[in-house]
């Protein structure tokens, strides 16, 4: 079977895991836009910590979950978003104002909407987490 989205393969991978009560989830294979996510999700303590194995067939990373992950998500198509357009994005997308974060990708990197925001600047939209 070909793998469409990497990225949706680890974090639905990552959610189902959360759900069935799983202590360490494995995803693979590895990229750069993974380990980024990633990181955003364990700045804000979503996950505890995560290794990266390089096997030399593509990777894998070993995440440590904390039990905090209601859902995890990618939007595909990679949509483009304005500053301005943010808040109708959280509202579609997030279960309130105060409680999640959309992860864009920039062109200053990846990151969550509110550092995007205090960079005034948009992107595309990888995914969410809450």
């Amino acid at each position: 079977m070909v793998r469409i989205s990497v990225l949706n393969d680890a974090l639905k991978s990552i959610s189902n895991a959360e759900k069935r009560g799983f202590r360490q989830v494995k995803c693979r294979p590895s990229s750069k836009v993974i380990i980024k996510f990633l990181e955003v999700m364990l700045k804000h303590h979503y996950i505890g910590e995560f290794e990266v194995v390089d096997d030399h067939r593509g990777g894998k990373i070993i995440v440590n979950l904390i039990g905090r992950i209601n859902k995890c998500g990618v939007i595909s198509p990679r949509f483009d978003i304005q500053v301005n357009e943010m808040e109708k994005w959280i509202t579609n997308l997030l279960p309130s104002r105060q409680f999640g974060y959309i992860i864009l990708t920039t062109s200053y990197g990846i990151m969550d909407h509110e550092e995007a925001r205090k960079k005034h600047t948009g992107g595309k939209i990888l995914g969410y987490v809450y």
